[in-house]
């Protein structure tokens, strides 16, 4: 094994940083992260990584906060080791929706978390599907924006009744819709949105022939579950017929979503482990591993030396 890596784990989602580390044949380094009383964390890395190429591996989840703090608190302890490069593996990036100013005084929050990122002495990042792609050009540093598309769409394909038709949910996931699409050989259909509030939007028509057809509803990621419910209830109001199937790279999946998605008829999700996936509630939840992806992306960007010697 090369000693010359180092593959860390904060708590975010310690089954998939175990499965990464299985792909590369490499041991995860033992550290201990606990919580004082008032919340605050402590972290100790107990093997030297001095000299050494460090990859982080933590997506920043729910509790956003908390998982954000232990990476840069991460990255700052293999620093002041001194770590040759740090690498930020965070298949899913909080605060990306935050790409730009919701009016005045206002703060652009995934600009903010990439220079914080990048002053603790991040130098890399390996993220997937982020919610705007333009959030790249926050970080001076090279970052490698992956892809889920493939392996969810290769999941789907025994799943997907014939005629499926693949919905975009609004104009700004057409691009991700396409991918699906194209790979899928299923026609595409868009969802046109009306915002009503500073936080609510509504479907007012679906661009596109969805009549006597099933659907798929795809997204870069589910949290409450309203948008994807909002676009079943219109798909069915323009003809759609059953199933309709939703799929998504993340799926934060917070209280009273899946609930949500049940009453709104959908009968499965497809979704990768980006995000640890809890509880059993409906609807049907098919987990698909990007493990192998994300260690793929990890050997490439380290090259040789992150292959067992």
């Amino acid at each position: 094994m090369n000693t010359a890596i180092r593959l860390i784990a904060g708590t975010a989602h310690p089954a998939l940083a175990a499965a990464i580390a299985a792909e590369l044949a490499l041991p995860l380094t033992r550290c201990t992260i606990e919580r004082f009383p008032d919340g605050e964390v402590a972290i100790q890395v107990h093997e030297s990584v001095r000299g050494m190429t460090v990859c982080l591996i933590q997506p920043t989840g729910p509790p956003v906060n908390d998982h954000l703090i232990e990476l840069l608190a991460l990255a700052d302890a293999c620093r002041r080791d001194a770590a040759t490069r740090i690498v930020a593996v965070t298949p899913y990036l909080g605060y990306t929706r935050a790409d730009k100013r919701a009016g005045r005084r206002t703060p652009i929050t995934a600009s903010m978390v990439a220079q914080v990122m990048q002053a603790v002495g991040i130098e890399h990042v390996i993220t997937l599907d982020l919610h705007a792609e333009q959030i790249e050009g926050f970080f001076q540093a090279p970052v490698d924006n992956l892809s889920a598309v493939a392996v969810l769409a290769e999941a789907l394909r025994p799943q997907l009744p014939r005629e499926t038709v693949v919905i975009s949910p609004d104009a700004g996931r057409v691009r991700m819709a396409t991918a699906y699409a194209q790979r899928l050989r299923a026609p595409l259909a868009v969802l046109h949105k009306q915002r009503v509030s500073g936080t609510e939007t509504h479907v007012t028509h679906v661009v596109g022939d969805v009549a006597g057809r099933p659907c798929l509803l795809v997204d870069d990621m589910i949290a409450t579950g309203g948008t994807l419910a909002d676009g079943a209830a219109a798909l069915r109001r323009a003809g759609a017929r059953e199933p309709i199937i939703a799929a998504a790279t993340h799926g934060l999946l917070l209280p009273g979503a899946r609930e949500r998605l049940a009453e709104a008829g959908i009968e499965r999700l497809v979704v990768t482990d980006s995000l640890p996936i809890n509880g059993t509630a409906p609807p049907a939840i098919s987990v698909v591993s990007v493990a192998p992806l994300l260690a793929e992306a990890i050997r490439r960007c380290l090259g040789a030396s992150a292959t067992p010697t």
